[in-house]
């Protein structure tokens, strides 16, 4: 390989042969993280991001004295990769992927990177839904039993960048299809999958199955000293179980059945069921509210109680903690009436949540990128429930066309705070208006947290 000086002197690299050229494509959180992980484990890094780098990663990336190059990806460079480590936001259909992988150059993801290089357990979290509370609420239960512990995947920091600057006994990992999609070896200790429905499926050639295999990546590789642990009330992981093999223990979790092994409900209380049976917890003392928060807590207490925490630190955490920001979250009542940003509800099976858990009359803020979403699931909620639709979006035909012979009223705006002033007009006293825009964000807003938070400005704005 040209120019790259490899000390030979050093170990060798888990990924085969002696550490050489590590390319890093994107410069996001995971991608800088990899990049710190991989200049310290002996490789010479080389970052490149067809966009513009944000202020507090190139930072980063200079102190640490770490090539990188944006608005660019000189080909040339990259070709010469041993490794490529590729950001999940970039699809594997990109030519300079396909030439990366036509020409037998590994492209794997920051999840695969990190795990090579610790000892530590990891407790890794997928699904359509609730995965981000779930990760978050595993993370609180083991910080409360004093373990310790690091979040990150997709959210918070990055795990490649913990695994370089912190020695964490255990990484609680939230995963989502596109990091599963690269791995190799990767296999977590405890595996979550919390529910799957279609999503994403713009990346997935519009096929659920192409999808529903990349979610269950999470298992592959586990053993028989290994579990998962699923929503055994889930048709689709049920029907996947069925015709597929895992060696990991099955752990199961149900609101609507007794299990021999795993985590249910009996006279609402949730009973873990694993070597002996012991009653957690009344479900009327759990912090977060709705089935899909139950089902999340009975993921979570199954896991933590697998790492041996005491079922009374579990109990307490399952008391005192406090949800993720943009799902669910109440931001102010004003004249009676209650506006909750949900701006995470990036799908239609999230918003059938959001939905199902308002118990009065709702004027709904909707739209945004279709991911290939199909409408009609919500129809039900919509008739019972929906007496406004105003939609946030560039193209809102899909939605229009679905509920407008439905709704009486749909009306569609180009911004958070138009948003918020035709919704204060509609809403009555006891309504509630609930933005959960089962969409991508990405015509009108950063991302999803940028969403949230200017539905939460103009809402206090009013």
């Amino acid at each position: 390989m040209k120019n790259i000086n490899v000390n030979k002197s050093i170990e060798k690299s888990p990924f085969g042969g002696n550490r050489g050229l590590l390319v890093v494509l994107g410069a996001g959180e995971s991608g800088v993280g990899t990049a710190i992980l991989g200049k310290q484990k002996g490789f010479e890094v080389f970052v490149s991001d067809k966009g513009i780098i944000a202020e507090k990663y190139k930072k980063v990336l200079l102190n640490n004295d770490i090539l990188f190059e944006e608005g660019n990806h000189t080909e040339s460079k990259i070709l010469e990769a041993d490794l490529v480590m590729k950001s999940p936001g970039i699809p594997d259909k990109v030519a300079l992927v396909k030439q990366l992988k036509s020409k037998r150059i590994p492209v794997i993801s920051e999840i695969e990177f990190a795990s090579k290089y610790t000892n530590g357990v990891i407790v890794g979290i997928t699904g359509s839904n609730g995965k981000t509370t779930t990760t978050m609420l595993v993370n609180h239960i083991l910080k409360k039993a004093n373990l310790n512990v690091g979040m990150g995947g997709n959210i918070g920091e990055s795990f490649a960048q913990q695994v370089a600057e912190n020695n964490y006994d255990i990484h609680v990992l939230e995963l989502s299809s596109f990091q599963l999609d690269g791995i190799v070896d990767f296999a977590p200790h405890i595996a979550i999958i919390t529910n799957i429905s279609p999503d994403h499926l713009d990346r997935y050639d519009y096929k659920f199955e192409n999808y529903i295999h990349s979610k269950f990546r999470i298992t592959e590789n586990q053993t028989e000293n290994d579990f998962l642990i699923y929503d055994a009330d889930d048709r689709v992981i049920l029907e996947w179980l069925k015709n597929n093999n895992t060696k990991a223990c099955l752990l199961p979790f149900s609101i609507e059945k007794e299990l021999e092994q795993g985590v249910f409900l009996k006279n609402d209380n949730i009973i873990i069921n694993y070597k002996t049976e012991d009653t957690l917890m009344n479900i009327s003392t759990l912090a977060l509210k709705g089935k899909h928060n139950l089902k999340n807590a009975m993921a979570a207490s199954m896991a933590t109680s697998l790492l041996k925490v005491r079922k009374d630190t579990i109990r307490e955490s399952m008391e005192d903690f406090e949800g993720a920001e943009h799902r669910l979250e109440f931001v102010l009542k004003i004249n009676g009436v209650q506006y909750i940003n949900d701006s995470k509800a990036t799908n239609v099976n999230a918003t059938f949540y959001a939905l199902d858990s308002v118990k009065t009359p709702t004027v709904w803020i909707v739209g945004g990128v279709d991911k290939g979403n199909d409408y009609l699931d919500l129809m039900p909620m919509v008739r019972e429930k929906v007496k406004a639709i105003i939609c946030l979006g560039l193209d809102n035909q899909k939605i229009m066309q679905t509920f407008g012979n439905v709704v009486d009223l749909i009306v569609e705006t180009a911004g958070a705070e138009e948003a918020v002033k035709v919704a204060y007009k509609i809403a009555e006293k006891g309504d509630t208006v609930l933005l959960s825009p089962a969409c991508a964000s990405f015509d009108l807003f950063e991302n999803y947290e940028d969403r949230g938070n200017k539905f939460k400005e103009a809402v206090r704005g009013l």
